[in-house]
């Protein structure tokens, strides 16, 4: 059964989550922030969860095993499929390396039959370790740190994402107008 403000609500009173998966400096966040503004103009209630924001308040504390990452994605896919639930575009720019991980929070927001969508952003690991946003693969290169996602540690790219962005063929403006036609597509812009 559905409630009059069930039935009543426009495309942007609809929640769903948008994560975008790729390797450190692949540009998930730079389009997630992209997109979020024109969503905003559009009259959109929007979230951008930031991994590194994420890793700071929520998941501090927490490491980079394996568990640990699953433990952080964990936890933003329950803020994301949370705000989602309640009319909130949640924009995700979280490495989450682990196809199951990903995978458990696809279940979570099926469970709760709030719109889950995966954005590959596969930008090959040359790219970004030349873009290097936060020196990362820098200092993996230098013996600085280890376990750096794609060089000395695993990521699993997703087999069949929403959507798969070339981040490096194309513009910011490109790659976000990319994922608003899926948003669009899906009825959810």
């Amino acid at each position: 059964m559905t409630t009059d403000q069930e039935t009543s609500m426009s495309v942007t009173e609809t929640g769903a989550t948008i994560w975008l998966t790729g390797l450190p400096s692949a540009g998930k966040t730079t389009i997630a922030y992209e997109l979020a503004g024109r969503l905003r103009t559009e009259g959109h209630r929007v979230e951008v969860l930031d991994g590194d924001e994420i890793r700071e308040f929520l998941s501090a504390g927490l490491g980079f095993s394996r568990e640990d990452r699953h433990t952080n994605v964990a936890r933003i896919g329950f803020v994301a499929e949370l705000l989602a639930a309640n009319g909130v575009k949640v924009l995700v720019p979280v490495i989450a390396p682990f196809a199951d991980s990903r995978e458990a929070v696809r279940k979570r927001h099926a469970a709760g039959s709030t719109t889950y969508l995966e954005v590959h952003v596969a930008t090959p690991v040359e790219v970004c370790s030349v873009r290097d946003v936060k020196g990362l693969y820098a200092k993996q290169a230098a013996g600085e740190i280890s376990g750096l996602t794609g060089v000395d540690d695993p990521y699993e790219a997703p087999e069949a994402p929403d959507l798969r962005i070339e981040s490096h063929q194309q513009t910011v403006q490109e790659s976000a107008a990319a994922l608003h036609a899926l948003l669009t597509e899906r009825g959810l812009a």
